[in-house]
């Protein structure tokens, strides 16, 4: 399966070090705990080995506040206990309930693709040696959106395949902020264009919900989902 240009959705966080909820850093300030089934609990990011390397979990726990892709709105419960031993029941039985485009994600190759959601091209069909390995971490410029211009001005080198774009909304914390905020900063159809004529990247990782700009969001998905799969 060749690889399309995907689009990893993610928080780029901005230490070196492994922090946990203590000692967060400023792009990843940490939780000061989660509401689930089982109450609260600290959240520390995970470490684990892969090919010799470190991997640095910088998901984000899915929280009733994790904001949403509105103005305002926040995800809601995610988990619910439908079953307590606790209430008389036998057993105890969560249920998970949430939409798929929530939080960290990755943007299936059908989500703004008619013939590749035909043809069944859900996350499931990605290629994991894409998805995993070493990623370059930029810092974009902080007056704009991810323009063509602004794109040059990165001169990402030729060979590098996974890129995690740090911008303006990791400055602003908005994956911290309760309810969404479409002044968020994303790629314009111009910066995608050039990514994909100009650059051998097939992974691109943003700080926010969407890898689109909100005034580009249908055009810029489109430029990033026309390459086949």
């Amino acid at each position: 399966m060749a690889a399309a240009h995907l689009v990893l959705l993610l928080l780029v966080a901005g230490s070196h070090g492994f922090p946990t909820v203590a000692e967060a850093s400023e792009a990843h300030p940490g939780y000061a705990g989660t509401d689930t089934c089982e109450g609260p609990a600290e959240v520390r990011m995970g470490i684990e080995e892969y090919g010799g390397g470190r991997i640095v979990d910088i998901t984000h726990a899915y929280q009733p506040d994790l904001p949403a892709f509105a103005s305002g709105e926040v995800t809601g419960p995610v988990v619910r206990l439908k079953e307590s031993m606790a209430n008389g029941s036998l057993y105890n039985l969560s249920e998970l309930r949430m939409e798929c485009h929530r939080g960290t994600h990755v943007d299936a190759p059908g989500h703004i693709n008619q013939d590749h959601f035909a043809a069944g091209l859900d996350v499931d069909t990605l290629d994991l040696e894409v998805l995993n390995g070493p990623a370059l971490l930029v810092d974009t410029p902080r007056n704009t959106n991810i323009t063509a211009k602004a794109m040059e001005s990165l001169r990402i080198p030729k060979g590098v395949r996974r890129v995690l774009f740090r911008t303006l909304n990791t400055d602003r914390k908005l994956m911290w902020k309760k309810g969404g905020d479409l002044s968020y900063v994303g790629f314009t159809e111009d910066g995608a264009q050039w990514l994909v004529d100009n650059t051998d990247i097939k992974l691109i990782g943003v700080d926010y919900l969407s890898v689109a700009a909100y005034s580009d969001l249908i055009s810029a998905h489109v430029v990033f989902f026309r390459i086949p799969v």
